[in-house]
C-alpha cells in the first residue's frame, strides 16, 4: 500500500492552495529548482526546510511530522517520527501545580497534530496514543490550578481528545470503549460550555449507535441541535452530512437528501469567525464522498455512481483507510447498478489500499460485498477478486492488532 509521503502531499497542499512552485519560493526562501527537488521526491527535505514548506502551505505540523519518515517506515514508526510520543499533557505539573493561560493554546496545538495522523493511521496504531492523552489532559485538571477561563478551554481540549480517542476506538473494532470515551467527550464539553464540540460529541456517538443498534437519527438529529443556529458554517455542514448519513442508513431517504442539501449549502458560506480545528478536513470533496455513500446505501446507484467516481479520482492514495473504504461503497453502487465488472475493479483497488492498515472497518465492508457476489461466484472477474481477497488476508499485518472488543 501507499505509505505517507512527503512529496505527494506537498504537491497536493500546494495545488489546494493556487500556488506555483514560484509562489511557494517566495514564501519559504527555498530556490524554485530545490522545492521542485522535494516535491517530485529526488531530495529529502532538511527539519527546517519542512518546517517551512508547513508553514508556508499552513499545514499544521503535518508535513513537518511526514519529513520525518523514511521509505520503508512502519505505519505504527510513523507516530514516534512525528514527534508525538513524550511530553505528555501532566507533566506540565512538573514545577508546580498551576496552570498558565498559555497551557491550553499549547495543548491544542499538541492535539492539532494528533489529529492529523487520523489521515493515515488506523485506530489500532493511535488508540493507545490518544487515550494517553486522554488521561495525562484528565490528571492536569484533576490536579492543576487555573482560572475559570483556562479550566473551560482544559475541558474543551479534553472533549476533543476524548472524541479522537474514542474515534480510534470505534475504528479498531471496541465499540464499549468507544462509547465510554464519547461519553466523556459530552461531559466535558458540556461543562466546557462548548456547543458546537457537543454537537460533534453527539455526531460521534450517533455514528456508534449505527454499528450498535442505538437510535443513530435521534442523537444525530440532536447533534445539528445542540450546536444551534450560531454555529460556524463547517460545523454545520460537518453535522448534517453525518445527519445525512444515519438517516441513510436507517433507511430514510427523504430525510437524508433534506441534510445533505442543507450540509451542501453551508460549504458555500463565508463566515469571518475562525473554524475549529476539528473541521479542518471539511470541504466540498468530503460533501460529495457522503452524498455518494448516502444513495449508496438507498440503493440509489445512478445517483451515487458519478458522485463518487468524481470524488474518488482527487483522493489521495496516502488516506488508504478511508479511500478503501470509499471505492467498497462504489463497488457496492456498481453491483446494485448490476456492473459486476466494474464492481470488482473498485473493490480490487480497496483490496490493495486496504493491507496493513490498523482498522477492522475496510475488512469488514469488502468481506460484506464479497458475500454479495455469491451469486455470480463463476464469473472471471469474481474468482480474481476472490484470489486477491485471499492472498491479502494471509499477509501479515502492519499495524496494532485490534482487540477482544472486536466484532
Amino acid at each position: 500500500m501507499t505509505e505517507p509521503s512527503f512529496p505527494g502531499r506537498m504537491r497536493q497542499l500546494r495545488t489546494e492552495r493556487g500556488l506555483s512552485l514560484r509562489d511557494l519560493a517566495k514564501l519559504t526562501y527555498h530556490g524554485k529548482t530545490y522545492l521542485h527537488e522535494l516535491e517530485s521526491g529526488a531530495k529529502m527535505p532538511t527539519p527546517q526546510a519542512a518546517q517551512r514548506v508547513d508553514d508556508a502551505l499552513q499545514a499544521g505540523g503535518e508535513l513537518a511530522a511526514l519529513a520525518a519518515v523514511r521509505p520503508g517506515i512502519r505505519r505504527r514508526e510513523f507516530v514516534a517520527a512525528a514527534g508525538l510520543a513524550a511530553a505528555l499533557p501532566h507533566t506540565l505539573l512538573a514545577h508546580g501545580r498551576h496552570v498558565g493561560n498559555a497551557v491550553p493554546g499549547r495543548l491544542a496545538d499538541r492535539t492539532a497534530r494528533l489529529r492529523r495522523l487520523d489521515n493515515y493511521l488506523g485506530g489500532a496504531d493511535t488508540r493507545q496514543l490518544y487515550r494517553a492523552e486522554v488521561a495525562s489532559t484528565t490528571r492536569l485538571i484533576q490536579d492543576g490550578s487555573y482560572s475559570e477561563a483556562t479550566g473551560r478551554q482544559l475541558l474543551a481540549i479534553l472533549a476533543e481528545q476524548a472524541q479522537l480517542a474514542g474515534w480510534a476506538a470505534f475504528d479498531a473494532g471496541d465499540h464499549p470503549d468507544a462509547e465510554r470515551l464519547y461519553r466523556i467527550s459530552l461531559a466535558a464539553a458540556r461543562d466546557a460550555e462548548d456547543h458546537a464540540l457537543t454537537g460533534n460529541g453527539l455526531a460521534f456517538l450517533a455514528y456508534q449507535q449505527l454499528a450498535s443498534g442505538g437510535r443513530a437519527a435521534d442523537t444525530a438529529s440532536a447533534a445539528c441541535d445542540a450546536a444551534g443556529t450560531t454555529a460556524t458554517p463547517k460545523v454545520r455542514v460537518l453535522l448534517n452530512l453525518r445527519a445525512a448519513w444515519a438517516f441513510a442508513v436507517t433507511g430514510d431517504a427523504t430525510a437524508a437528501d433534506r441534510h445533505l442539501g442543507i450540509g451542501m449549502t453551508f460549504l458555500a458560506e463565508h463566515d469571518d469567525r475562525p473554524e475549529p480545528d476539528w473541521v479542518y478536513w471539511v470541504d466540498r470533496l468530503e460533501g460529495e464522498i457522503m452524498t455518494g455513500r448516502c444513495w449508496t446505501v438507498l440503493h440509489r446507484p445512478i445517483r451515487a455512481i458519478p458522485v463518487l467516481e468524481r470524488a474518488l479520482g482527487a483522493y489521495c492514495d496516502t488516506q488508504a483507510r478511508d479511500k478503501a473504504l470509499y471505492l467498497s461503497w462504489l463497488a457496492d453502487a456498481y453491483l446494485d447498478a448490476n456492473e459486476i465488472e466494474q464492481a470488482c475493479q473498485a473493490a480490487g483497488s480497496a483490496v490493495r489500499l486496504a493491507g496493513g492498515v490498523g482498522s477492522i472497518r475496510p475488512g469488514q465492508r469488502l468481506d460484506a460485498f464479497l458475500h454479495r457476489l455469491e451469486p455470480h461466484a463463476a464469473m472471471p472477474c469474481v474468482v480474481e477478486l476472490q484470489a486477491l481477497a485471499a492472498a491479502a488476508s494471509t499477509r501479515p499485518r502492519l499495524s496494532g492488532s485490534t482487540t477482544s472488543g472486536t466484532p
